[in-house]
C-alpha cells in the first residue's frame, strides 16, 4: 500500500525537489577549492578547535593512536574532528586517487558537509595528513636535547657567553637555560613571556631535533633554522652559522624583536582579557611568528580586512581558549596571506614537543619546565 499524492501538490513537491537540486549545484559550485571550506567557516566553529588539533598532531609526532602505523593517512574536518583514517596505496597516485575516494565517500555517508578533491599541489577536503612525516623523530630529538646523545653535547663561547669545556659539555638544555639567564639579566628580554623558554625547547625540538647540522630546503641553518638574513641581523657569519650557543642567542634575540613589534597591536586588541589567557595567547604568537614572520602576524591584528577573526575573538574570548583564538587567526585567513596549513601545525607540532619534554624524569623541577 502507498500514499497517493494529489495531482496539485505533485508540481510543487517536483518544483521543492528542482530548489533543492539547484542549491545542491551551487553549493558544490561554490566549493571549488579548499578555500571555499575556510570563508564558509563562521567564526564560532574554532571552539575547542585547538585540543583537537593538538590530538591529530599528538598522534603523528608521537607515532602512536591511530598513526601507530606509519602508512596511513588520517583525515578530519574543518573544527579539527577526526573522520577517519586509510591504509595508503602502493604509489602516491594511487595514494591521491584512494584519499579522494575516501573524502567522497565521508561527505555521501553524512560524516563530512562536503568533499574537495585533492592533488599533488593543491589541498583536498575533509583534510589528511601523513602519519609518516620523517622531519623529525622525536625521541630521538629528546635524546640529543637532554644530553643522552653524545652530538647534542655542547661547550664554547660566543659574545659575552662562555659554557662547558671540552671535557665537561653540557646538554642542549643547559644551554639555553644559560643563555636565557644571562640575556634576562641583562634586562634584553623584558617583552618576552615567562613561559618563552619552555617553547623555544619546542622549537629546537621541532625546527633541528637538535641536529646541530640541520639544514633545509629553504635554506635555514643549525638547531634553530634561522636564515642567513636572521643570522647576519644577529652578527653572525657564515664561519659561526652552526655555532649552536649562537643559534640559542640569536633565536632569542628574534622572539625578543617579534615581542616588541607584536605588543602594541596585541595589547590594542586583546589587552582586556585575562591576564593567564592574554599572556598564553600572546606567546602562541610568538611561536607563529617565529615560523611565519611577524610582520604577517601583525597584519591579522591589524589589517581591516584580516582582523575580523580577532575582533571577534576579542570580542568573545569567554568562548574560546588562548589556543583557539591563536589557531582561528590563522585558520579564517588562509589563502590570504601567505600563511598556511603548515603555520597551524606548527605551534601544535612546538607545545606538544615542549610537553613530551617536561614528561622525561631528568625534566622534573627543571625552570624549563616550571609553570
Amino acid at each position: 500500500m502507498y500514499f497517493r499524492l494529489p495531482s496539485i501538490a505533485r508540481p510543487r513537491l517536483l518544483f521543492m525537489v528542482v530548489l533543492l537540486l539547484l542549491a545542491s549545484v551551487v553549493r558544490a559550485e561554490k566549493l571549488k577549492d579548499w578555500t571555499s571550506v575556510i570563508r564558509e567557516s563562521p567564526y564560532w566553529e574554532s571552539q575547542g578547535v585547538y585540543n583537537n588539533i593538538l590530538s591529530i598532531r599528538r598522534w603523528i609526532i608521537e607515532e602512536n593512536g591511530y598513526c601507530s602505523e606509519a602508512e596511513r593517512h588520517i583525515l578530519f574536518d574543518r573544527r579539527g574532528r577526526f573522520l577517519g583514517y586509510m591504509e595508503n596505496a602502493e604509489t602516491r597516485e594511487a595514494t591521491q586517487h584512494r584519499l579522494n575516494k575516501t573524502r567522497q565517500s565521508m561527505a555521501e555517508d553524512g560524516r563530512a558537509d562536503y568533499w574537495v578533491a585533492g592533488a599533488p599541489d593543491a589541498t583536498g577536503y575533509p583534510f589528511a595528513l601523513a602519519c609518516d612525516q620523517p622531519h623529525v623523530n622525536l625521541d630521538e630529538a629528546l635524546g640529543r636535547y637532554v644530553g643522552r646523545q653524545s652530538s647534542g653535547l655542547i661547550w664554547g663561547a660566543w659574545d659575552d657567553l662562555d659554557l662547558g669545556t671540552r671535557e665537561k659539555p653540557v646538554s642542549l638544555n643547559a644551554a639555553l637555560g644559560y643563555v636565557y639567564t644571562t640575556r634576562y639579566e641583562q634586562r634584553r628580554l623584558d617583552d618576552v613571556p615567562e613561559d618563552m623558554p619552555r617553547f623555544l625547547a619546542g622549537q629546537l625540538l621541532i625546527e633541528s631535533g637538535g641536529q646541530q647540522r640541520a639544514h633545509s630546503a629553504a635554506n635555514a641553518r643549525g638547531i634553530m633554522q634561522l636564515s642567513s638574513v636572521v643570522l647576519g641581523d644577529c652578527g653572525i657569519g657564515p664561519r659561526n652559522y652552526w655555532h649552536r650557543l649562537a643559534q640559542l642567542d640569536c633565536a632569542l634575540s628574534l622572539t625578543a624583536q617579534n615581542a616588541r613589534n607584536l605588543r602594541p597591536a596585541f595589547d590594542a586588541r586583546f589587552g582586556h582579557l585575562p591576564k593567564e589567557k592574554r599572556d598564553r595567547l600572546f606567546t602562541l604568537l610568538l611561536v607563529q611568528a617565529y615560523h611565519g614572520g611577524a610582520a604577517r602576524v601583525q597584519t591579522l591584528l591589524e589589517d581591516d580586512d584580516l582582523a575580523q577573526p580577532a575582533a571577534y575573538f576579542a570580542a568573545n574570548h569567554a568562548r574560546f581558549s588562548a589556543g583557539d583564538m591563536a589557531y582561528g587567526l590563522i585558520f579564517h585567513n588562509l589563502g590570504r596571506n601567505r600563511l598556511g596549513l603548515s603555520s597551524l601545525y606548527y605551534v601544535a607540532d612546538v607545545e606538544l614537543a615542549a610537553a613530551a619534554l617536561c614528561r622525561l624524569p631528568q625534566m622534573e623541577g627543571d625552570p624549563v619546565c616550571v609553570d
